[in-house]
């Protein structure tokens, strides 16, 4: 019922910017969460950020002060504004939609390739 759909990855030469895109359809409450994790090739996946529908962030601390999260809640679109890439930030991008957390009820987006060159 419920769908993601990313958009905006790309490659980027070191310093650079990209901006992320993630719209959610289906049947969404009101109330929810939506981040992004990566993924590099033999690494675990881990949180970029993530921000709720009454607007509080997270942030991990190797992404604070280069990328911002926003959303409309009006589309269920959540962006991932991404500056001063580095190597490191190399990976796949996922979106992800918490609509329970006492519930476990999670749904993600098949990802978007983010390559940052030196």
């Amino acid at each position: 019922q419920v769908q993601l759909v990313e958009s905006g990855g790309g490659l980027v030469q070191a310093g650079g910017s990209l901006r992320l895109s993630c719209s959610a359809s289906g049947s969404i409450d009101s109330y929810n969460v939506m981040g992004w994790y990566r993924q590099a090739p033999g690494k675990q996946r881990e949180l970029v950020a993530a921000i709720t529908s009454g607007g509080s962030t997270n942030y991990a601390d190797s992404v604070k002060g280069r990328f911002t999260i926003s959303r409309d809640n009006a589309k269920n679109t959540v962006f991932l504004q991404m500056n001063s890439l580095k190597p490191e930030d190399t990976a796949g991008y996922y979106c992800k939609l918490t609509v329970s957390l006492i519930r476990n009820i999670y749904y993600w987006g098949q990802g978007t390739q983010v390559t940052v060159s030196s």
